[in-house]
């Protein structure tokens, strides 16, 4: 067996060792690496010895909990649940580096990585020489020796024009292990009407909570839609340091977090990174528990940074525009681009779709786009824009369209469902 690398110079220690000719197994775990048709893989196996923590001592060196007498109990007026209460709300997180940068969880961030990418040169490079790939990575990692490497740099003009920021692949990786390891930790903290880059979540979910609480009110009260004027480039980056240092006490973990939201700009994370959509839900998520706790906004949705709240009365809808974006500046340091105060019956332009009680559509902008991908047979667009339209009344439209060019036959049966043809 070929040893691979060992590193034995952490405090948790980890040894790594494995083999390239699938004759035996490596180590306490394994994992197999390339898994090609010739069966040739490389197989790497992980022993990690995970130090204790430290505990009280006594005066003749016994290792113990301490704990309080009753007497001192009764005397506290329950002052020690209060605390135990007060830790558990606030207990931070550590030991976050070990575990999201073990050579398990790397190669299951590559897993990730290579999904819907298997094809490109990139992924295709990083496979062909995945164990070394992947030791390379880890021990730069726990040397304290990893950097990112520039960006691909690439501009969009949909829905407007933004510059892209494309990582390399092994970055992304990095991104995937970082990921893996701390959304279930913030997750729990998200407000459940924040619908943007979560499991479960969706513009087609934002959409319809936000009809059905259209619903619920009378159409002469107001709504406030407001928007976050050019948001991931106007993020505060020592803000969003203290949010994440709230919930992670792993300092060496959150550096490398945030080379993942450096710029050359004083502000702003890049928009195209993996970690940045889910560091935007972070950077807002005061903000709806401000709306939903402080402010009493029943009827509250959110979606990146468009933010909606339904039927509320004329002064309301002031109050809670003005008390937000008051807040914004103070804690976030951002600012609106645009905001709205209307009646609940004049309908709401939200996530895509033009939404009333009883009817939905999508936007203008989006049957123009499919007219056009129609005419110039561009199919993915045609599939993309039929799963956006799904549900609303608006595939009437969409079905004339098909009907009138002779390309049925190349559009998938699915997507064809949704339009019920």
């Amino acid at each position: 067996m070929n040893n691979l690398g060992q590193h034995s110079n952490m405090k948790n220690e980890v040894i790594a060792g494995g083999n390239w000719n699938n004759s035996s197994n490596a180590g306490v775990g394994n994992v197999n690496l390339n898994n090609n048709r010739t069966n040739s893989n490389n197989n790497v196996g992980v022993r990690d010895f995970i130090s204790m923590p430290e505990t009280s001592r006594d005066d003749t060196g016994n290792i113990g909990v301490c704990c309080p007498a009753k007497s001192e109990i009764k005397n506290t007026n329950n002052l020690l649940s209060n605390l135990v209460e007060n830790q558990i709300k606030s207990k931070r997180i550590g030991n976050l580096f070990e575990k999201a940068f073990s050579v398990e969880n790397l190669y299951q961030a590559f897993l990730d990585a290579r999904k819907g990418k298997r094809k490109k040169r990139a992924t295709l490079n990083f496979e062909k020489n995945l164990g070394t790939e992947l030791l390379d990575l880890y021990s730069e990692l726990h040397d304290g020796d990893y950097k990112t490497k520039p960006y691909k740099q690439f501009k969009v003009y949909e829905p407007k024009e933004r510059v892209i920021n494309a990582p390399h692949f092994r970055d992304l990786v990095v991104q995937h292990a970082i990921y893996r390891v701390i959304y279930p930790i913030f997750d729990k903290s998200f407000a459940d009407t924040s619908y943007a880059c979560r499991k479960g979540g969706g513009t087609h979910k934002a959409s319809a909570y936000t009809q059905k609480e259209m619903r619920k009110h009378d159409g002469e009260l107001y709504y406030v839609k407001l928007d976050i004027r050019k948001f991931f480039y106007n993020i505060d980056r020592e803000i969003l340091r203290k949010l994440f240092e709230k919930k992670i006490k792993d300092k060496k973990f959150i550096e490398i977090m945030m080379q993942f939201a450096n710029m050359d700009t004083s502000k702003g994370i890049p928009i195209g990174n993996l970690l940045s959509q889910l560091y935007a839900l972070i950077y807002m998520n005061p903000v709806d528990h401000y709306a939903k706790r402080e402010l009493k906004v029943k009827s509250y949705v959110r979606y990146v940074d468009d933010i909606v709240a339904i039927g509320v009365t004329l002064d309301i809808a002031k109050n809670i525009k003005n008390k937000i974006e008051k807040f914004i500046q103070d804690k976030l340091n951002l600012e609106y681009s645009h905001w709205m105060i209307s009646k609940i019956k004049k309908g709401i332009n939200f996530v895509g779709y033009r939404t009333w009680k009883s009817v939905k559509f999508v936007r203008k902008h989006s049957m123009y786009k499919f007219k056009k991908a129609i005419k110039k047979s561009r199919i993915e667009s045609i599939v993309s824009l039929i799963g956006h339209a799904k549900g609303t009344a608006s595939t009437s439209y969409f079905r004339s369209l098909l009907a009138e060019h002779e390309i049925l036959n190349q559009i998938p049966k699915r997507s064809l469902a949704c339009l019920n043809m």
